[in-house]
């Protein structure tokens, strides 16, 4: 497919325009950022991973009834997706307290929350994506309530069926993020799940060692970053045993030839 027309570049993403209208070309960066950019670096092979990981969670969320913008992955880098309006949150899901939260609340880093708590976060990173009330979300329209019911109950299904996927193959759900768009279709809109849902979005902890195996390497300076992607690419079946992030690129140059 050749380039189009550059929409929009974030901290990990590029959005091009699409072949259709209503479709956004999403490419996936190798850079990595953490502390709302103040860290930069990056992790070699790592939008390939986020690539075919959040390809693989969308396809399986789409699958239980979550609707997504995900419409199909284009090569290595490059998913299809729809066009929608972001709606200016982040919506995090937390089951261990880790991270700001035990920052915040003085709570030891590993503890099973009680129940699962759903945060909101404006995204702003000139403010430092602030935390924020469904008050403030009312009170300054970024969202309407139907939509934050719409979201919040996405988010929870999401988390069960998210914990129960990387719990079955040894990996613990510790906390994630979510963005969501407005589809819009005539004059009426819906609450679809956008942007990706991959390491660089999730704590993702083993569950026999406690080791990270998420974007926490990079943020700790930990080490092991693309081990630790690969891993979980491997562990939820999208990379063979003793392979890394080169196979998937071949395997995508080889279906662009037809070969």
């Amino acid at each position: 497919m050749s380039r189009r027309r550059q929409i929009y570049e974030g901290k990990a993403k590029i959005l091009y325009e699409g072949p259709e209208p209503g479709t956004i070309i999403q490419y996936f960066k190798d850079d990595a950022t953490a502390f709302n950019a103040q860290k930069k670096g990056t992790i070699n092979g790592k939008g390939v991973l986020n690539n075919r990981i959040s390809e693989h969670i969308f396809t399986l969320l789409g699958g239980i009834g979550i609707p997504t913008h995900f419409i199909r992955r284009l090569n290595m880098r490059e998913q299809l997706v729809r066009q929608v309006e972001i709606v200016p949150l982040e919506v995090v899901v937390r089951n261990v307290a880790a991270g700001s939260m035990s920052k915040r609340l003085g709570i030891e880093e590993g503890t099973a929350l009680p129940r699962t708590i759903v945060e909101y976060y404006l995204k702003d990173d000139a403010l430092g994506d602030p935390m924020v009330t469904e008050e403030h979300i009312a009170a300054f329209g970024w969202a309407g309530q139907d939509e934050l019911h719409d979201m919040v109950d996405m988010a929870v299904r999401i988390n069960d069926f998210m914990a129960g996927l990387f719990a079955g193959v040894g990996i613990r759900l510790v906390d994630f993020k979510l963005e969501f768009g407005r589809l819009w279709e005539d004059e009426y809109s819906r609450i679809i799940l956008a942007d990706e849902i991959s390491p660089d979005g999730c704590r993702l902890w083993d569950m026999k060692t406690g080791d990270k195996l998420d974007k926490d390497r990079f943020r700790r300076d930990l080490g092991g970053e693309m081990e630790a992607y690969q891993e979980v690419a491997r562990r939820l079946g999208l990379l063979p045993d003793g392979a890394d992030s080169t196979v998937l690129d071949l395997e995508s140059a080889r279906k662009s030839r037809g070969l």
